[in-house]
């Protein structure tokens, strides 16, 4: 055999040989991935407005069971209550009545 068919082997380079290089792409895929979902999904209910720090949203839900839940968001803070239909029993003064109004507004009115 000749020198020259000696002489001929390649260069393995050491990165082209690590089994996770692919990995880190596939991490940033799916992080795109995931949030693209999430707004997808915010904006299909139309919820956008929980992402915003600066507004205010109350959203009442009833599920399955008839139980009523009132959601509150004032800017970071998310508050969820429970309304129930139990008979309330204690001592205690009427404060006042609500009123809502044709174009959906509620307007609380003292005693």
């Amino acid at each position: 055999m000749s020198m020259k068919y000696l002489r001929r082997t390649e260069t393995v380079q050491h990165h082209d040989m690590d089994p996770l290089a692919g990995v880190a792409n596939l991490f940033d895929a799916s992080i795109v991935l995931i949030v693209s979902m999430m707004i997808a999904l915010f904006m299909s209910y139309n919820m956008l407005e929980m992402m915003d720090e600066k507004s205010e949203v109350t959203i009442t839900k009833k599920n399955e069971q008839g139980e009523i839940e009132v959601i509150t968001k004032q800017g970071k803070e998310v508050k969820v209550q429970k309304v129930t239909d139990q008979k309330l029993s204690g001592e205690g003064m009427r404060l006042g009545t609500a009123y809502q109004l044709s174009d959906g507004r509620v307007v609380y009115v003292p005693e």
